[in-house]
């Protein structure tokens, strides 16, 4: 299913592609994991379709982090994976953590989709 498919019929400003992974370090990895993340940030911020790509870290698990990206849309993300900087990442990543990555559309997000149901 296409992007667009999911908004068929709803009026939206503008459609966006979020992605939420969440690496968990193996052990003795934290350093090296955060490295890799760190490394990401500037060509990733860089890529045309990019709105945001931040990482968090879990205060209550150390090794345990969070990326938080935005991209313009499903042409942004494909884009973002085809780089020479993700395939870097994608190479090492599972070498040094557990992860689990989601790919998360709009439904209620501030200017963006409006909850019209006020909740």
């Amino acid at each position: 299913m296409k992007l667009e498919d999911w908004f068929a019929g709803v009026h939206i400003v503008e459609a966006r592609a979020k992605i939420l992974a969440i690496l968990t370090a193996r052990p003795g990895q934290e350093s090296m994991l955060e490295t890799l993340l760190r490394g990401m940030v500037a060509p990733s911020r860089q890529e045309p379709g990019n709105l945001r790509w931040d990482i968090w870290r879990d205060p209550a698990r150390p090794g345990r982090f969070v990326l938080d990206e935005l991209y313009q849309d499903e042409t942004a993300v494909a884009a973002h994976r085809a780089t020479a900087h993700f395939k870097h990442y994608l190479s090492m990543v599972d070498t040094l953590a557990e992860r689990q990555a989601y790919v998360v559309l709009p439904v209620v997000v501030a200017d963006l989709v409006p909850d019209k149901q006020g909740a």
